[in-house]
């Protein structure tokens, strides 16, 4: 019985841990972007216009192979508003010696300190979040997973 209380005790610290004060990323659909208060390395970001908010790292393989991918949205759709925001938390050279061999044709940011991407709850990238021109997040995933209707109903 004792270890059954352990066992169980376990279970409820664990799990308060695991959804303590951190939203899931998923928890963010519906709601307002944040501010995002970062260093831009290249490109811009304009506010008041539906973009997507995408965190990487130069050292992640599904977010190397998530480029591309990008560069073909960025592509197709930013003379139709479209902007793009990949954001990293790694140091700047780190990232600019990256995108000399990985070209990347939408803004990237630095995140110092996650100071942004810290309250999202994302627990593995490449995350993306479709915001809209309110800067009401629409949809949140991978980015492999946008789809070119989400992309269409946002520009709407």
């Amino acid at each position: 019985m004792k270890r059954f209380f352990l066992l169980l005790l376990t279970v409820v610290l664990t799990l308060s841990f695991n959804t303590g004060c951190m939203a899931e990323p998923n928890d963010w659909v519906g709601k307002q972007l944040p501010e995002m208060k970062l260093e831009l390395l290249t490109g811009q970001v304009e506010t008041g216009k539906p973009m997507i908010v995408e965190f990487w790292a130069t050292w992640c393989p599904p977010c190397r192979k998530s480029i591309p991918h990008l560069n073909e949205i960025y592509k197709k759709y930013k003379d139709k508003g479209l902007g793009i925001v990949g954001i990293s938390d790694e140091e700047k050279s780190v990232i600019e010696k990256f995108t000399k061999t990985m070209p990347m044709d939408y803004a990237v940011a630095i995140d110092k300190d996650n100071k942004f991407s810290e309250g999202f709850g994302i627990k593995g990238i490449p995350h993306a979040f479709l915001v809209d021109k309110t800067g009401k997040i629409t949809w949140a995933g991978h980015p492999m997973g946008l789809k070119d209707a989400d992309i269409e109903k946002l520009l709407q």
